[in-house]
């Protein structure tokens, strides 16, 4: 099944069938659009993500449309499109679409023009606000009515106090996104969830709106702005970007330069699993395989191209570690074995959770392409 079809509407959902999705053509020629993340996907901090910027301007100059989606409401639209046009990536303002937008969209279609909002986070966020006819300030001295709080790596003690004292008296409270994490040089750091998590324990009551991923409103902005008929999600986190596709009913692209890794891929609940997954945005230029679910009683077989995974309650049996063209095939299949055993309830019961992570892991540090015999626990003659 190509990816046209299934976003056309065929009902993928029919047990037992493979959860991700295969393309007969290489991504760019299936899809109009790329709703893209940027932390993680096309850059991590300042640089670059390899590979990710002549992969943008490739889709670019085949006519395909870019939206970069973000949940960092830090930085305005044209800071971001100007770091983007630097990295080398193409990149207009009106291309980057942010969670400080739809926080500020939100609060203008609640208030009164001109009404005061207390604003925790930074200048991306402040701009929203003002553009939105909406006026920041910062203490409640000031006579807020409400509460917006985005990511910004400059946010004090003294701001979040601010921001608890003004949630406890009852003001409107939107959160721009609960992202736990934000991707750095150096690995993951803290990110907005976490901050609003600790606003929320000191005031007792969770925010009253999200705006950011994996809520459906950016990704139906971006396909509006770019008049999308087929649009593809790209992301490298499955609670925001992955679930966030799956919310917007489109597909979704995992790529592993951010934040999931190949044991985060194997847990991840149906609601936030990608359609495709690929190392990098070099694979938008590929075909996609599509992995074929064999479930009985006795065991759950993936076969996905060349790559063949058998399990069942005396272990995991990896019969051909065939990697594929983009090393990928051998992940792909033992994903698709791990929900398969994990959504009908066999997960404890034959207790294979730890070897397939094992597997998965090692499958993207191989480049092995070489049928192995029936081997437990093992890639091809890898381990």
């Amino acid at each position: 099944m190509s990816t046209t079809e299934h976003a056309t509407g065929r009902d993928a959902a029919a047990a037992p069938a493979a959860v991700l999705r295969g393309s007969s053509r290489p991504l760019l020629g299936e899809h109009d659009a790329l709703l893209l993340d940027l932390d993680g996907v096309v850059y991590v901090g300042p640089h670059a993500v390899p590979h990710a910027a002549e992969t943008l301007r490739r889709a670019d100059s085949a006519g395909v449309r870019l939206a970069y989606i973000t949940n960092n409401a830090s930085r305005p639209p044209a800071t971001v499109s100007e770091h983007l046009r630097a990295l080398g990536a193409p990149a207009r303002d009106e291309d980057v679409v942010t969670s400080a937008q739809a926080a500020a969209r939100h609060l203008a279609e609640r208030l009164p023009a001109g009404s005061r909002v207390l604003l925790v986070g930074g200048e991306g966020l402040r701009e929203a606000l003002v553009a939105s006819g909406l006026a920041p300030v910062g203490d409640l001295a000031d006579g807020p009515v409400a509460v917006v709080q985005g990511f910004s790596p400059d946010t004090s003690w003294a701001r979040l106090a601010e921001a608890t004292h003004a949630v406890r008296a009852g003001l409107w409270w939107v959160a721009t996104n609960l992202d736990a994490t934000v991707p750095t040089p150096g690995g993951p750091a803290p990110g907005n969830g976490l901050l609003v998590q600790l606003v929320a324990r000191a005031a007792g009551r969770e925010p009253d709106v999200v705006c950011g991923k994996p809520e459906r409103a950016l990704f139906d902005e971006a396909v509006a702005r770019l008049g999308a008929r087929n649009a593809l999600v790209v992301g490298d986190r499955l609670d925001t970007d992955l679930q966030g596709a799956r919310a917007a009913g489109l597909l979704g692209l995992l790529v592993l330069t951010g934040v999931t890794g190949a044991r985060e891929l194997l847990t991840a609940a149906p609601h936030e699993r990608p359609h495709l997954i690929g190392r990098d945005l070099r694979s938008l230029g590929d075909e996609h395989p599509e992995p074929v679910l064999e479930h009985g009683e006795e065991a759950v077989v993936v076969r996905c191209r060349g790559a063949e995974v058998r399990v069942g309650p005396e272990g995991v049996f990896v019969r051909s570690a065939a990697a594929g063209p983009d090393g990928l095939d051998v992940l792909r299949a033992v994903a698709e074995a791990a929900w398969a055993v994990r959504d009908a309830g066999l997960g404890e019961r034959w207790d294979v959770g730890d070897e397939l992570a094992r597997i998965a892991t090692h499958s993207l540090d191989t480049d092995t392409n070489a049928p192995g015999d029936d081997v437990p626990g093992a890639v091809g003659s890898g381990l």
